[in-house]
């Protein structure tokens, strides 16, 4: 591909532009990069999804044109979204970016728990079974 120039934070390079399904070429989605059974979705499907509403006759037959105008619509809002949080994230400074790592990194099974005795009134911890508890014999 010759003449469009992509700017430098798009996630698809230009080689690679030529072997996306038709869908995401037409749309012209930079951040959003469907796959082609998720493009098939999008299209095939709403269209089918359109015509089962509209031969079950809870919809009209404009339907069948609208909803996967809807649905491409909405894939764009998508990608023009995610372009907004790409570059904002671009302005974080490094060091921030870092710190926000470390905070937010999952931390499995390094908590510990202390068994402070005032802190559970009343109530004895011990590594002995308890016995089950009686019922009450009807007879009674």
């Amino acid at each position: 591909m010759t003449g469009t120039s992509r700017p430098a934070w798009a996630t698809v390079p230009v080689d690679e532009e030529r072997y996306r399904p038709l869908y995401a070429r037409l749309l012209g989605l930079r951040f959003v990069n469907p796959g082609g059974v998720l493009c098939f979705l999008f299209f095939e499907g709403a269209i089918a999804l359109a015509v089962l509403l509209a031969l079950a006759e809870l919809v009209t037959w404009w339907t069948v044109l609208v909803l996967p105008a809807v649905v491409a619509a909405m894939v764009k809002l998508n990608d023009m979204v995610a372009a907004v949080v790409v570059r904002s994230a671009a302005l974080v400074p490094e060091q921030e970016r870092d710190r926000f790592r470390r905070q937010m990194e999952p931390v499995v099974g390094r908590a510990r728990v202390e068994w402070v005795s005032h802190s559970v009134p009343g109530v004895v911890i011990t590594a002995d079974p308890v016995p089950p508890p009686r019922r009450a014999n009807p007879s009674d």
